[in-house]
């Protein structure tokens, strides 16, 4: 009587069984619809019809016009000076600004890490700028740096009269570095900051009692430790500076009919590509600009992770090594 009693109540277990794992798809597919929604949107549809647009002549307006041109809007980026001009100049501006952002953000980390009075008060205040717009950022720079009634020259000329460097247009590129540099230095600060504050304090007393200096401490422990922030940090400033356009765009000091033309100096990939799409109406052609740039940026990106595995370290290979 028990066994028939069992099989009996088997299949009332399974409908629970059923029945709650139909919640849970029900409640998984509700949490991730407007996520999912959102994606195919304004991502999937958008850089679909960007594709497509780039295999053709559209020029923004007449759709009756509009003819399949295949590769040749791609091809015709090899062949055209200043594309090949402004991509030379982003990797340039890639290769200052990313190194430079990443040294003095790490190492401002280090020094707000210390144990001090008024720590969180520094904190605070190097992070300020990161909360500034850009739009905002840009004009006070602007301010800082114009040539002839600018804060910068005028405290030069207090010890050469007269000074009047044109630091946005002779010094374009060194000016937009710094406005970078300075904008997104407390957002990096925090970043590592967080990384030091989660390495053992262990790991370093050990270090301290067997005898190891500061210096030795900061390269034999700290760094490799932090090694995973450095690389997440490194692949965001990469991506982010190859993709650079309303900072020199606002540090253009041109008139308003002309906005769209930066000095030549931080005349960026993305400037050509906004000019080929809104000023010349080329829609076909700025879409196949910014397509090449996302396969750069792609192969790139790869080519970081790719040397991740000789200098990156990561916490449970340490553990492993150590047992």
């Amino acid at each position: 009587m028990v066994t028939i009693y069992a099989h009996a109540r088997r299949p009332r277990t399974r409908r629970r069984t059923s029945s709650r794992a139909w919640r849970r798809a029900i409640a998984f597919y509700l949490f991730i619809g407007p996520w999912l929604i959102g994606f195919v949107l304004l991502g999937v549809i958008p850089l679909t019809l960007g594709f497509l647009t780039s295999l053709t002549n559209y020029d923004g307006l007449n759709l009756a016009s509009i003819k399949f041109v295949g590769l040749r809007n791609y091809t015709r980026a090899f062949a055209d000076p200043d594309a090949i001009f402004s991509f030379w100049r982003t990797l340039v501006w890639s290769a200052l600004n990313t190194p430079i952002w990443l040294l003095l953000s790490f190492a401002l980390a280090l020094v707000l890490n210390q144990r001090v009075k008024g720590q969180g008060f520094f904190r605070t205040l190097y992070y300020l700028p990161s909360v500034i717009p850009l739009v905002a950022t840009i004009w006070i720079w602007k301010i800082f740096l114009e040539a002839n009634n600018g804060l910068l020259n005028a405290i030069i000329s207090l010890f050469r009269p007269g000074t009047a460097v044109p630091w946005l247009s002779g010094y374009a590129l060194p000016s937009l570095t710094a406005i970078a540099v300075w904008a997104g230095l407390g957002s990096g600060m925090v970043i590592f900051l967080a990384g030091l504050q989660g390495i053992p304090s262990e790991l370093e007393e050990a270090a301290r009692i067997d005898g190891a200096s500061a210096w030795q401490i900061l390269r034999y422990v700290t760094i490799p430790l932090m090694t995973p922030v450095i690389f997440f940090q490194l692949v965001l400033a990469l991506i982010s500076a190859l993709q650079t356009f309303v900072a020199p765009l606002l540090l253009s000091n041109v008139s308003a009919s002309e906005v769209s033309s930066p000095p030549r100096e931080i005349y960026l990939y993305m400037i050509h590509s906004y000019r080929q799409i809104f000023v010349y109406q080329r829609f076909g052609y700025g879409a196949a600009l910014l397509w090449l740039l996302f396969i750069v940026i792609l192969a790139l990106t790869l080519l970081v992770f790719r040397t991740a595995r000789y200098w990156v370290h990561y916490e449970v290979e340490i553990e492993g090594a150590e047992r």
